[in-house]
């Protein structure tokens, strides 16, 4: 029998160990497990979701270190994906562990196993790649030991790909310090002829390439267009009843995950909301909750996605469209690989677009923002992000995302305590990041293109992955002309309409000074301090949101607050339970909205039956626009200030303030102005707004 034979026949019985008796392999696993193992080349495999991609690197692992190679090492993006893949390897007799931020008091104990040989597998984060600790004192020896390499999700590499994370960048620095003739696998199920080529690219010469057709036989597509949130949300209330198994119910933005939830646990539906922003312990209950079907759906936004493994998950329903269909056809693929049938149901709204933009500003910054921060690290030595946010107008997430490029890049470097210049030339290239801004343009045109189709919806999304099988599948609504009922019962719209609208938010009140100013440091003084406040809504929820978002646009006529809006503002004041009712109101003084604030103060005066005392002020005009909290910190601070009436009116009101404005974006206009009240006298601040960013 042939080396060839005898490693296949291996092979296989590594494979029924880890999926069952039953299961044989694709010709293209053998030939990627063949490359890997006999061959010691790189492999890029893009293959369908259920393909069984996660076979080819555990056969691959044991059939390798049964010769006595090093450890794996798997590159995976998500924390639910590593857990997956652990429960997997163990079924296989394979010893895999994980490093990542939730384990690391774990972590010297594992470092040991791995270098004692006691590990078969290391999954790790691309992120931890460049931990300073990770990078400088355990890579090395890693990557010199390591007997496979294998990058998940591997078209996070490119960004050109859906799901582009500047750490996965690092990667092919990686490759090319490993020891010749260590074998690398990536692997990913979404990835266009584009994507794939400069995937391949960054893999090295002489990859080899293994894609498969994209097609999902179980999947039904539909889309059901629906005239408004209250629509939508009622019909999906009514058809989630319909639908087989458990599913997922995906959102644009946390705040609708929270509100679909909410509305569907009233209508007596078992489900959970699941973001970025919920807790670990309540996202790991909330994933084991949907795998033991003992939920009917987690709502979730895009965090719930790669690497999530539940194969007879029955249905996948979108309220509100992903702005890149290739991310769709990805996070549908989570449904129906082990069931003959899965529904897919895709409910755009008009607000879709609006927060397609919004994602759309936090691309790459322009040039003289990335200068100035290169200047400030070429200064002032290393400095952390909270330090460089006061040197730099940007968000904290947008800040990390752009200093972790200019890392990838060689321009900057993470060390403990933050980040350093190298001193390396660095070029803004201008035109890729133009490229790939058209490109995310490009796939929001396809979207639309996508909803509007009259073919074939899974021919539509697979070519758009360049998939050269692309046929009609036979089963969308299109093919077989039946399209799901727009129509929904009027008792439930309004039933929909009431929880939606829905009045009232918290605002989160700021009891810490920002990192990086000279003279504010720590803990807000209690005295000087505002309570939690409230506001009619968020700018990113589907109820008020959409109703806020055109009052408070950029470029919106100014005007007296409107008749519904004032109604529904005067709902949340009755509903707070405050401690002690407020006896004066105060406005935020607007450059942009002074009629809509002030008349709003003023009607809620009179309603109140409070005393209106007019409206803070600023010394030299409107502090100029600031995304981070340093940043707005000393905008605001310089120009906000209290009129020599004012302040004696304050005192003499003797109770607690009303502090009402249009928006609420970073909090700290509401937490200046609240410790300019209570330095004047004023016992209590109470923030109110008509809308929080989010």
């Amino acid at each position: 029998m042939s080396e060839e034979l005898m490693l296949r026949e291996e092979a296989e019985e590594r494979l029924r160990a880890l999926a069952g008796e039953h299961a044989r392999l694709r010709e293209d696993q053998w030939s990627a497990i063949k490359a890997l193992v006999m061959d010691r080349r790189r492999v890029l495999v893009v293959q369908r979701t259920g393909w069984g991609k996660s076979a080819v690197y555990f056969v691959a692992t044991a059939l390798l270190r049964e010769l006595g190679e090093g450890p794996t090492v798997i590159v995976s993006p998500l924390l639910a994906l590593m857990r997956n893949q652990i429960a997997a390897a163990e079924r296989a007799g394979i010893h895999a562990v994980t490093v990542n931020s939730a384990n690391p008091e774990e972590w010297e104990e594992i470092y040991g196993q791995v270098a004692d040989g006691l590990v078969d597998v290391l999954l790790v984060s691309p992120e931890r790649l460049n931990n300073p600790d990770f990078r400088d004192q355990v890579l090395p020896a890693l990557a010199e030991s390591a007997g496979l390499v294998v990058v998940d999700e591997a078209h996070c590499i490119s960004d050109w790909g859906h799901d582009f994370r500047p750490d996965y960048r690092r990667l092919r620095t990686l490759f090319e310090n490993l020891p010749e003739g260590v074998p690398i696998l990536a692997t990913t199920a979404t990835a266009n002829a584009r994507v794939t080529h400069d995937v391949a690219e960054q893999l090295g010469e002489e990859t080899l390439v293994l894609r498969g057709p994209l097609e999902r036989e179980s999947l039904h597509l539909s889309v059901v267009r629906l005239r408004g949130a209250e629509q939508r949300l009622a019909w999906l209330a009514r058809t989630l009843h319909e639908l087989p198994g458990s599913g997922i119910v995906y959102t644009l933005t946390v705040a609708a995950a929270q509100e679909i939830a909410a509305y569907l646990r009233e209508q007596g539906h078992e489900v959970a909301a699941y973001s970025g922003q919920t807790e670990q312990a309540e996202r790991l209950a909330a994933e084991q909750a949907l795998l033991d079907n003992k939920i009917k759906a987690l709502v979730a936004t895009s965090a719930l996605g790669m690497g999530f493994d539940k194969p007879d998950l029955g249905f996948v329903v979108h309220v509100g469209a992903p702005q890149s269909p290739v991310a769709y056809y990805q996070q549908v693929g989570r449904a129906g690989r082990g069931v003959e049938r899965a529904e897919v149901i895709l409910l755009p709204g008009a607000e879709d677009r609006e927060i397609w933009a919004y994602f759309a500003s936090l691309a790459f910054p322009p040039e003289p923002v990335v200068r100035s921060v290169l200047d400030a690290l070429a200064e002032g030595g290393v400095m952390s992000t909270a330090a460089l946010e006061s040197r730099v107008d940007l968000s904290r997430t947008r800040l990390e995302s752009m200093l972790k490029v200019l890392d990838v890049d060689g321009a900057v470097r993470r060390v403990r305590g933050g980040w350093e210049a190298t001193g390396e030339e660095w070029v803004y290239d201008a035109d890729r990041y133009a490229r790939v801004a058209a490109e995310r343009e490009a796939e929001q045109k396809a979207m639309l293109d996508y909803l509007g189709t009259t073919g074939c919806r899974e021919e539509f999304l697979r070519r758009l992955l360049d998939d050269e099988s692309a046929a009609p599948c036979g089963r969308c609504d299109n093919c077989t002309g039946v399209h799901r009922s727009p129509e929904v019962e009027a008792d439930a719209v309004e039933r929909a309409s009431q929880s939606l609208h829905r009045p009232g938010v918290e605002i989160e009140t700021r009891k810490q000074w920002p990192i990086g100013l000279s003279d504010l440091k720590g803990r807000i003084k209690p005295e000087l301090g505002a309570e939690p406040g409230r506001a009619l809504g968020r700018l990113t929820d589907i109820g008020w949101g959409n109703r806020l978002r055109g009052l408070l646009a950029d470029g919106a006529p100014d005007g007296p607050v409107p008749d519904d809006v004032f109604a529904a503002v005067v709902t949340v004041l009755s509903s707070w339970e405050w401690e002690q009712r407020p006896v004066a109101v105060v406005g935020v003084p607007s450059a942009a909205r002074p009629q809509l604030v002030r008349s709003l103060a003023e009607r809620l005066s009179q309603v109140g039956r409070l005393s209106y005392l007019g409206d803070l002020g600023y010394r030299s005009g409107p502090p100029a626009r600031r995304f981070n909290s340093a940043q707005r910190v000393q905008a605001v601070r310089g120009t906000l200030a209290m009129p020599a009436a004012l302040g004696p009116a304050v005192a003499a009101a003797g109770g607690p303030v009303l502090l009402v404005d249009d928006r609420v974006d970073t909090g700290w206009t509401m937490t200046l102005g609240a410790a300019l009240l209570r330095h004047a006298g004023a016992p209590a601040v109470l923030p109110l707004a008509l809308a929080v960013t989010s």
